[in-house]
């Protein structure tokens, strides 16, 4: 299991591996995470061409505003999935395996071990990095059934490579043979599972289900309803099909400017309020004690990680005091 180390992807963008032309789009991108995909966008005589797009792609370069670099691959019970791995760990440039139809522990044993068979030179996790420009291959899985969510404990501990869970809402709908509202309360008992899920086993990366819509103003409102939904039950990122739906997820699933301020004022407040021995305070009017502290030193730290200015409000809110 990967230790939640400094990772961001509020947005996981996917592109399919079989369009040349978007795979050339995709490298002008500012986002987190672009997930190059071999599964369901692929059609079944693409799946050869796509394999050799995505490992060139991975060969080139890497571009400034793309943070990782994943690939999808088809599920393990296909019998794609073996010579899709076979072909994508030959590109240099690969961050993250995005595994599908995750049901079982199993289902990680084989891609984790085919990672090793295959790349026996790159480290397990981040703890034996050491002077090596190679970081480990991530896995981040996808749960989209009854049986996976029912396994999710084991999958959480299948593999030290595992970096996150991603929530998979149409194939989760069709095997319950539920019907997708615009409320998504269907959903509900799933998401919180994962959320939960991830925090309980150390897991960097939970990342909500796709907003199929995309196009004019209501898409643009609809996703970020859900983004916002989304981040309220604990999700840090959000699968995403158009590169227009990514400057609204990173947003979203990035701390406020209202947020940091707070943040920060109650981190400079707490380290007078510590030199004063105070274990609790208020700011505001509010009762501040070590929960609060903690979320607010997370939230720093989180604004930090998303590259935004926390350094300007620091200097701004110095002389805050305890009250």
């Amino acid at each position: 299991m990967a230790s939640a180390a400094t990772v961001v992807r509020r947005a996981l963008l996917y592109v399919p591996g079989s369009s040349q032309r978007m795979l050339d789009k995709s490298r002008g991108l500012v986002v987190d995470c672009v997930a190059y995909d071999l599964e369901d966008s692929v059609t079944l005589g693409r799946k050869a061409e796509a394999r050799t797009n995505i490992r060139k792609m991975l060969g080139q370069p890497r571009s400034p505003g793309i943070r990782e670099q994943a690939v999808r691959i088809n599920a393990v019970d296909s019998g794609l999935a073996l010579v899709d791995l076979t072909e994508v760990l030959k590109a240099p440039n690969l961050d993250t395996i995005v595994v599908p139809k995750v049901n079982s522990a199993s289902d990680l044993h084989f891609v984790t071990d085919v990672i090793r068979h295959t790349l026996p030179s790159r480290p397990s996790d981040d703890s034996t990095v050491g002077p090596s420009r190679f970081r480990p291959i991530k896995i981040m899985a996808l749960i989209e059934s009854a049986k996976a969510l029912q396994s999710i404990s084991s999958i959480c501990t299948a593999s030290p490579l595992l970096d996150g869970l991603i929530f998979a809402a149409e194939d989760f709908a069709l095997d319950l043979s539920l019907t997708r509202t615009p409320s998504l309360t269907e959903f509900l008992f799933a998401r919180s599972a994962i959320t939960t899920a991830c925090r309980a086993y150390d897991l960097p990366s939970a990342i909500d289900l796709v907003c199929t819509a995309y196009k004019g103003e209501e898409g643009k409102r609809t996703l970020e309803e859900e983004c916002l939904g989304g981040r309220g039950l604990g999700f840090n990122g959000k699968q995403l099909i158009h590169p227009s739906q990514v400057e609204v997820a990173q947003k979203a699933f990035a701390p406020g400017q209202k947020e940091i301020e707070w943040a920060v004022r109650v981190v400079i407040a707490d380290e007078k309020a510590a030199e004063a021995g105070r274990g609790a305070w208020t700011l505001d009017g509010k009762m501040i004690d070590a929960p609060v502290v903690g979320k607010a030193k997370a939230t720093v730290k989180r604004a930090e990680d998303c590259g935004l200015d926390v350094g300007t409000v620091r200097v701004e809110w110095s002389k805050q005091q305890p009250e």
